[in-house]
Order: structure tokens, then sequence, then C-alpha cells
């Protein structure tokens, strides 16, 4: 633990770090553009391309920004036009506005105040936050409208106090169960989906705070006469989806059944992959360098080999050479030496630079046979030690030193892999090193070690697929105990989740087939699209419930719910999956994938909730005989 002195200086520490590291990166930024300007001016007699991570992660946080106006922009203008669809009244286009506008600037705010910097991964937080502040509000505004509608005589008063009545316990109960999908984030281990899991649940409590204040506050300033509701007549595409409903029982359990099975096919031929390379659109300049790079000069993910040798080798012949040397220069690392390491680091070099995938393979090998061509002989351990004693150290430090260790009695065997060589696996490429090293090269499991970035991003992903799909089970047993909580009826609760988790398995099951690799970001799809597109459960749920308490009758009922929460379900729902179709225009990859599938299974889960639930419950009767 750290005394109140030292906590002081670490505070001290982390400040003055900020700062350098924004100086840094600013001056990088600087020197990055004054580059590319004298390289555009050659651009039509050679061909140039900037490369480097240096280059990487200013590239990277310019796509960080340009993401966050993108998006927040566009998911800004399609919330006005879904507005303006719904209400066709300017006053109720401004009110959810001026509500999802006030929870992005507290979010941003607090942020600010936290230290929390917004990564690639977290840089949708805002459109995020936009669509489910503007489903929140929907929500609440048609339901007060149709009150108003059914009780022109009631006061404003009366109307936004029956409405947070009735809409609290849903919205607070959708806002609980999208939290608890984003809180599975937090299982990855991975600092910056951590951070997007915490950034997204601060998020939807600043929103939901925000509709529930501000949105009945300023409703609360409308005259009754500005608050009519201009009745637009039934949604041809909700009254079809409630036909579907009462009418192709065969049809809506067939292709249930078919989505089942087309789910599981797909999620079985679902792997992780980690490259680098395919992140980014072939027309960036981080594509084109690490392309160059990866085609001309021997590949771009770095990977290393270290081979450690045992304390003491059997090699007596070499033992008499070097008995005859003159012990009084004081330097044993010549002894370190013998033709029976550098066989051995020979075998593996060779080995390594024949495996496909992998291109440059640079070793203490290549030292040697370098040596040995200029020597015009092989070289033994004796003529090997004597060189290395005779080598300058600045030569040494260059050219021996990164790949053998003396003192650790180790070699580094260092090589490239082609990252964007089609089809390479290269998940199944370090096991199978891994394999071939003990199995056909006779080295034992403690004598080698494979290190570096593949190692490290491989590591990542294999270790963020296996959590996330545990939490995945978290998330519906969750969701699940919260629509017992809400509904307190088995039968209902396991009906209100079934459509939601199909449209989840189905994406994960297209992704699957369409052989995606998943990626930080795509393999978070299933758990958000559960938290999102379960709140259209609830919404419908608690409806039918309301309505069938009136009318005792499940078709009649159905068809009330389709005309109204249908409505305001589908309206969101168009908006959720255009709001998640701007993250097509990302340069980063991942962010595009993320943005198309989480759209196609909002659009999936809106379907499915407007005809499998009410389906099952037509057949289940949960709410008791008629």
């Amino acid at each position: 633990m750290l005394n109140s002195k030292e906590k002081k200086e670490y505070k001290k520490f982390l400040r003055e770090y900020d700062n350098y590291k924004k100086f840094y990166n600013k001056k990088n930024h600087q020197n990055i553009d004054e580059i590319r300007s004298v390289i555009s001016k050659y651009q039509d007699t050679a061909k140039i391309h900037l490369g480097g991570i240096p280059m990487i992660a200013d590239d990277m946080m310019t796509y960080v920004k340009s993401d966050i106006i993108v998006f927040g922009g566009g998911v800004f203008l399609f919330i006005v036009c879904t507005l303006w669809f719904v209400f066709r009244n300017f006053l109720w286009v401004f009110i959810p506005l001026l509500s999802c506008f006030f929870s992005v600037f507290m979010m941003v705010g607090l942020l600010g105040l936290l230290g929390w910097k917004v990564t690639v991964i977290s840089s949708n937080f805002i459109a995020l936050m936009l669509i489910l502040t503007m489903a929140m509000n929907i929500h609440i505004s048609v339901r007060y409208l149709q009150f108003k509608k059914e009780n022109p005589r009631a006061s404003n008063s009366e109307a936004i106090l029956w409405t947070s009545e009735k809409m609290f316990w849903p919205i607070l109960y959708t806002v609980l169960t999208t939290i608890c999908a984003f809180l599975s984030l937090i299982f990855s281990g991975i600092k910056h989906i951590i951070d997007f899991g915490w950034m997204m649940t601060l998020g939807l409590l600043v929103s939901l705070t925000v509709t529930f204040t501000l949105l009945p506050a300023i409703l609360n300033l409308i005259p009754n006469s500005t608050a009519a509701y201009k009745s637009e007549g039934k949604s041809k595409i909700t009254t079809l989806l409630s036909k579907v409903a009462q009418r192709n029982t065969k049809s809506i359990f067939a292709s249930t059944i078919l989505i089942i099975v087309i789910s599981i096919a797909g999620i079985s031929k679902l792997e992780v992959e980690n490259s680098f390379i395919n992140y980014f659109d072939k027309e960036t300049e981080i594509y084109k360098g690490m392309k160059l790079i990866d085609e001309k000069l021997g590949g771009t993910t770095p990977l290393s080999v270290i081979i450690e040798f045992p304390n003491k080798e059997t090699t007596d012949d070499e033992d008499d050479e070097f008995e005859s040397w003159d012990d009084e220069e004081g330097d044993d690392s010549k002894y370190w030496f013998t033709r029976n390491k550098i066989d051995r680091i020979t075998k593996v070099h060779d080995y390594l630079d024949n495996l496909e995938g992998v291109g440059k393979v640079i070793s203490f090998a290549s030292v040697v046979r370098v040596a040995e061509e200029l020597y015009g002989k092989k070289l033994e351990g004796l003529e090997m030690g004597v060189l290395y004693t005779k080598i300058p150290d600045a030569i040494k430090k260059g050219v021996i030193n990164p790949y053998i260790s003396i003192e650790n009695n180790e070699a580094r065997i260092n090589l490239r892999i082609l990252d964007s060589k089609k089809d390479l696996k290269r998940n199944e490429l370090i096991k199978k090193i891994n394999f071939d090293l003990e199995n056909q090269l006779g080295l034992k499991r403690n004598e080698f070690k494979l290190a570096g970035v593949l190692i490290l991003f491989n590591n990542l992903l294999q270790s963020l697929f296996k959590s996330q799909i545990l939490t995945l089970g978290v998330v519906m047993a969750g969701i699940t105990l919260m629509f017992l909580i809400l509904f307190r009826n088995v039968t209902l609760s396991l009906i209100g989740v079934v459509p939601n988790f199909i449209a989840a398995f189905l994406i994960l099951g297209i992704i699957g087939l369409l052989k995606i690799p998943l990626d930080m970001m795509t393999i978070t799809i299933a758990a958000i699209t559960i938290g999102i597109a379960v709140d259209n459960s609830i919404h419908y749920i608690y409806r039918f419930k309301e309505e069938f308490q009136r009318k005792r009758n499940y078709n009649e009922t159905l068809e009330i719910c389709h005309n109204t929460v249908g409505v305001a379900i589908l309206n969101t729902s168009i908006t959720i999956v255009f709001g998640f179709s701007i993250l097509v225009f990302s340069n980063f990859i991942p962010t595009i994938y993320f943005g198309v599938f989480t759209g196609i299974a909002m659009l999936l889960a809106m379907i499915s909730v407007l005809t499998l639930l009410p389906k099952l419950i037509l057949i289940v009767k949960p709410f008791g005989n008629e």
C-alpha cells in the first residue's frame, strides 16, 4: 500500500505522463502531416507509402475523432427523420431531441471528469446513447399522446403522471436488461472493451434519469391544445404482422425451426482471427503501407521463438578444444558457442522458414551462415568463440545480441507473419509450431516458448471468445431473471426472451456461415443485441398484460398492441437499424461489421417480437383463459 506522500507523487507522475503523452501525440501528428505533405509532391513520379507504428497510432486517433462526428451526426439526422415520420409535428421532434442532446451532453462531461479516453471500440458510444435515449422518449411520448387522445378532458399534469407511472417500470427494466448486456463486457479482460461496457452502463443511467426528469418537465409546459394527438391511421406493417401472428402458425414455427438449424450450423463454424491488416479499409494509408511491407519486405506481424538450452551440454570433443584456450582472458562467454547449439538453432530456423504464411526469418543461424560464406567452410565451436571475442561491442550489440543471450543461455529466432495472406489461420499456425517443435524437432516443452505481437493478439482474442461465450449465458440468465421479477410468471418470462435469443443466435450463425472471423467488436454483437432487442419484448408483454385485463380476449388484445406499442416498437427498431448502419462509414472494418450485423439482428428481433412472441402468447395463454 502507498502512503499519502507516495500517492501524491504517483498522481503527480500520472499528470506529467498524461501531459507528455498529449505533447508527444501532437508532435507526432505534426511530423506525420509534414511527411505526407512532402510525399504528396512526388505521387506523380513515385509510389510512396508511409508506414510504422507512429503512423498507425496517429491515424487510429484520427479515425476515432472522425467516427464520433460521423456517427453522432448521422444518427442525429436519422432520429430527426424518424421523429417527424412518427409525430409529423415540429414540437414532438424537438422535445425528444432535447432529451437526447442533454443525455449525451451530460455523459460527455462525466467522461471528461472521470478521465475516460474514447477509443476505436468505444467511439460509437454517442450514437448508441442517442439511439437508446430516443427509443425511451418515443415510447413515453406515444403513450402520453395516446392517453390524451383517449382522455381529451384530462389535464397535462394528469396525463404526465399517468404516463410516468405506466412507463417507468417497463423502461426501467429495459434499461437494466441493456445494462446487463453491456456489463458482460467487463469479463473480457481487455481494458478498452471493459471501459466501453462501463461507459455504456453509465450512459444508460444518465439517459434514464434525463428521460424521467427533463421530458415530463417539458411536457408540463405544453398547452393542452398543442398536445393533441393526430392519428395517422393503422400501420400497414404492424397490421400485416398482426395477421401473420394470428393466422400463420405453421409458417412461423417452420421459419423458427429453420432459423435454429441455420444458427447451429453457423455457430459451429465460428472462429476467432486476428489479422490486423484486415481491420482497415483498403484505401487507408495503414492498409496500403502494411500490404507493401507484407508482400515486398517479408511480413508484418512479428513472432519470436525462444530456445532455452540445458545448463550443461555433453560435448566432450568441443570441451577438449576449449581446454587449450588461454583462460587468462577472463571471458567465459566464448565457452557458450558449441556446434550442438548452432545446429539446434539452424534446425528450428529452417523449419520456420519453410512454413506457409511465414515471411522473413532471422536468427543467429543467419549470422553464422554469412560468416561461413565469408570464411569458406563450416565453423566449429572453437572458431565461433574466437570470432565472438574479436568482434567489437558495437557490432555485437546490433548483429549478435538480439538473437542470443549468453547470460540466460537462450537463443531467439525472429520471424514475421504474412498477415495479408488469404486463408491464413493464425491460431492453427501457432498450435502447429508448438506441436512440431516438440514432436518433429525433438525439443522438450520447457526448452522453447513463443512470444511476440502475434501471440499477444491471438491470446487476447481466444480468451475474449471463451469469456464472451460464457458471459452470453450469464446475460441470458440475467435477463430471464429480470423477466421473472417484472412479470412474476415463469412461462411468460421464457416466452419473452426466446424471440430475442433466436435473433442473436441467428446473427452468430450468419457470421459463421459467411466465414467472417470474430474479433474484438463482432464477438460482442450477440450479448449487446439481446440486451437492446429484449426491450421490445418487455414493452410488448407489459402492454399486452395491461390491455388483456380490460378486453379478456387474446386476439383483440393482440390487434390493439400491434396498433399501439407495436407501432412504437416498429419505429424505434427502424431507427436503431438505420442508426447502426451509420457505422459502415468507419475506416475500421470491425466497427462496420458491428454496425451491419447489430442492425440486422435488431430487425430480426423486431420481426420476431411482432410475430413469434404474440403467436406463443396465443398458444400458451399465459394470462389465463378468456
